[in-house]
């Protein structure tokens, strides 16, 4: 199981950095995530000045987490590059479209939508502790904080890539 959501995983980040690149104008590259220290992808836009650091979750559940060390390492690249005007922490989740659950002991799938959000975690910047995000199925994002969760009114970033999977 471990490898299936390894190369899921794997797959989502690569496919994001490919949207990214065809584009022209701007650069991204897979940082290799937590083997390294370092946020999943960088994205930058040169002539715009614009930064993106991201943390990618893909899945088959209706909730989709990033840890705070995850957190900690998009902080710590974003305030790395202070040369960019306008640099963005991007949590991205993609919900795949086979729904895993359990049924009577049997690991059963069900077919939904698959749905991608984009999400500016910025304002998670000097937040101490920092909190483990949870997003939804339907794009709700909550910060929880041991056993307290509470509403994160995260916005969307609008890619600006187009390909009918975003919603």
């Amino acid at each position: 199981m471990g490898n299936i959501r390894r190369s899921r995983g794997y797959a989502f980040e690569h496919g994001l950095v490919e949207r990214f690149n065809e584009l022209g104008d701007w650069k991204a590259r897979r940082l290799g995530g937590s083997s390294t220290g370092l946020p999943d992808i960088v994205a930058v836009n040169n002539e715009k000045s614009v930064l993106l650091t991201i943390e990618a979750k893909s899945g088959t559940s209706d909730i989709l987490y990033v840890p705070q060390d995850q957190i900690e390492r998009c902080i710590v690249v974003r305030e790395m590059f202070g040369a960019y005007s306008e640099r963005h922490i991007v949590f991205a989740f993609k919900f795949m479209s086979k729904k895993r659950f359990r049924r009577k002991n049997k690991t059963v799938y069900e077919q939904r939508k698959l749905i991608e959000y984009y999400k500016v975690a910025d304002e998670l910047v000097g937040a101490n502790p920092l909190p483990i995000v949870k997003c939804t199925y339907d794009g709700r994002t909550f910060a929880m904080h041991g056993s307290k969760t509470v509403a994160l009114a995260l916005p969307d970033l609008p890619m600006p890539f187009r390909n009918g999977r975003k919603k």
